[in-house]
């Protein structure tokens, strides 16, 4: 008897349970479907001042900017540091420049160092125009020697002027402009 009461339970457990139907299991995540806001935008008007209306400065301030600009050149540049000590200022300290090739070159050339021009040895090849029937050959020519796909050396022709290849030789940078002078471009060396 107590066999046959496991059977049946079995059984009856078995066909209560559902069946499992694999395609019914998959679900798709998706993302929530919150609609973000779109940003405001503001109109400004032409002059558009962030501080608004500034007063009209003191008659001390305007006698004092009158005084100033008076002074000679040499005297101004005494102003700022007289301050600096009058107002107790912490003193201003140079910023370390190393990197910074634009300023050292600056620097340099305000000390009286004549630097001696050294010959260029890589240059780019820039594309300055092309015929509009030529187009076709011109971007099949930049995408020889660019090892570019397709459509970033037509997105790169469209561009024009537009530097094409860099750091080449004299005689690699003549070549190529010389093969795109033949397809109808005008290409120049910088």
């Amino acid at each position: 008897m107590k066999k046959l009461i496991s059977l049946v339970r079995n059984v009856h457990s078995r066909q209560c349970q559902p069946k499992l139907n694999w395609s019914a299991q998959v679900r798709f995540l998706q993302q929530d479907t919150v609609s973000k806001p779109k940003p405001k935008k503001y109109k400004y008007p032409s002059f558009y001042d962030p501080y608004g209306p500034r007063p009209q400065p003191s008659s001390k301030i305007v006698e004092l900017a009158e005084r100033i600009a008076a002074l000679s050149p040499e005297e101004r540049k005494q102003i700022g540091p007289a301050l600096n000590e009058h107002l107790r200022l912490p003193k201003q300290q140079m910023i370390s420049t190393q990197g910074m090739l634009s300023v050292g070159a600056k620097q340099e050339a305000g000390a009286g160092k004549v630097e001696e021009k050294k010959e260029k040895t890589s240059f780019d090849v820039k594309l300055e125009k092309f015929d509009t029937a030529a187009k076709i050959k011109v971007i099949k020519e930049v995408r020889a020697f660019t090892s570019l796909g397709l459509k970033e050396a037509k997105e790169l022709v469209e561009k024009v002027p537009v530097v094409i290849k860099q750091g080449l030789t004299k005689e690699e940078a003549n070549g190529i402009i010389e093969k795109i002078k033949a397809v109808g471009g005008v290409a120049v060396m910088e």
